[in-house]
């Protein structure tokens, strides 16, 4: 299973609302489940949010970085780094 950082688990707890009309996890462990399950990603920037896109064969190369980062895929982590989840 993928190892995901707490502050990663916590943000997708805090956040899950963005992309899930119903929380999927109520706690870190069932979070760390949860994201190993769909193989969600954690980059470093939202240049690779965009690499990684392009890798699933979605084009996203009209978008600004900006309209990047309100995808409800893409969650915004505290050191910079970005989670992506594929709902």
């Amino acid at each position: 299973m993928v190892e995901y950082s707490e502050e990663c688990l916590q943000v997708f707890l805090e956040k899950q609302g963005q992309l899930f009309p119903e929380p999927v996890a109520d706690s870190l462990e069932m979070a760390a489940e949860f994201l190993a399950d769909c193989f969600a990603v954690v980059v470093d920037s939202l240049e690779e949010v965009s690499e990684y896109f392009a890798e699933m064969g979605i084009d996203t190369e009209a978008m600004s970085l900006e309209e990047l980062a309100q995808i409800p895929e893409v969650f915004a982590l505290p050191a910079g780094q970005y989670l992506v989840v594929e709902g």
